[in-house]
């Protein structure tokens, strides 16, 4: 039987969203399979999700995001889950998979909320995903370990946009801190980087370019390729998972130098797997920056817009960020999140 909050609180789960380093797009299955050692090197950093429910006095459920001003009523759990569409799918579809056996004596109201701008390349749906996901298993009782909290946050978010999903962008959301995924025939497996998270704020700068972009629309071109046997998109990820492997023993190591050059290895790389995934303003930010002492940048997430991560020597990181806030990108704070996702309430 469920448990369910008490009547007159509410619960709240918040997740934070991530930077990848490496590695990127081979979390996709079965992409790593054809790259032994495949890994992907990510960042927790404090831009949160959360997901607040409220319980109701009426059998009434209210999905509302706060963000695009979306919202649904239905007067009970059986009319939502008839429901043939959302207008906030991730809460709908999320609802729907949680409620679809429970008997819920009352309502509630479920509000979402990102501090990420949309398509901002840094996983916001993914971190919403796994703090909603973490709040309707409080609601209704179900005591899930993390990996089980990542394969339905996953799966339902490949419901949503029809296209396969890597599995990278859930564990800074479950654990935060500094993370390798390591991507085995076995399963996943995410290992802890021992490095300084103060080194590591001092030493990078998060741009927003102010230009959404759609991560499933360029992996899954790059998926295609790569499944076709395109000889040129395979043998870029075959350097791509070499450079993770690399970036993964660099960050372990403070080895910051080794860190720059890698980045930019694998930005060059990137940049090669599909039209699209680099644009005028990307290339802007990245001379400007480079001018003011960033030694390397690249893409955040599959590329064509959203953020650009920057690897700066701790005394220029202000000019840096100067020279983004100059050619018309919006900087945003980067600071590790050393926590996994939290339920209060």
């Amino acid at each position: 039987m469920a448990k369910h909050p008490d009547k007159t609180k509410g619960m709240v789960a918040r997740a934070c969203c991530r930077v990848d380093l490496a590695g990127g797009t081979l979390d996709m299955w079965p992409l790593y399979l054809f790259h032994p050692g495949a890994v992907t090197v990510n960042v927790g950093v404090s831009v949160m999700t959360e997901c607040r429910i409220t319980p109701a006095s009426s059998p009434a459920i209210t999905l509302r995001s706060r963000d695009t001003k979306k919202q649904d009523r239905f007067p009970n759990v059986p009319s939502l889950l008839k429901a043939p569409g959302f207008n906030h799918p991730l809460a709908g579809y999320l609802c729907r998979f949680f409620l679809q056996e429970e008997k819920l004596k009352s309502g509630f109201t479920l509000e979402t909320h990102s501090e990420s701008p949309a398509g901002a390349g840094i996983s916001g749906s993914s971190a919403l995903m796994i703090s909603t996901t973490t709040a309707l298993a409080r609601l209704t009782g179900r005591k899930l370990s993390k990996e089980q909290i990542r394969q339905i946050a996953q799966n339902v978010e490949a419901q949503l946009i029809r296209v396969p999903t890597g599995c990278q962008d859930y564990y800074p959301a479950l654990y935060g801190g500094v993370s390798a995924i390591h991507l085995r025939e076995d399963g996943v497996h995410r290992e802890e980087l021992p490095v300084s998270h103060a080194e590591m704020n001092s030493r990078f700068v998060l741009a927003y370019t102010g230009a959404p972009r759609q991560s499933g629309i360029n992996n899954w071109e790059v998926f295609k390729s790569h499944i076709n046997g395109d000889k040129r998109v395979f043998r870029n990820f075959t350097q791509i998972s070499q450079i993770a492997q690399e970036m993964e023993r660099a960050v372990g190591s403070a080895s910051w130098t080794e860190v720059a050059r890698l980045l930019r290895e694998e930005w060059k790389l990137r940049k090669t797997n599909a039209p699209g995934i680099t644009t005028p303003l990307i290339d802007k930010l990245v001379a400007s920056a480079t001018k003011q002492g960033a030694r390397a940048a690249k893409v955040c997430g599959a590329g064509g817009g959203g953020c650009v991560i920057f690897f700066v020597e701790p005394d220029a990181q202000a000019r840096v960020k100067e020279a983004i806030v100059q050619q018309g990108g919006r900087v945003m704070p980067f600071k590790v999140h050393g926590k996994g996702v939290s339920v209060s309430g």
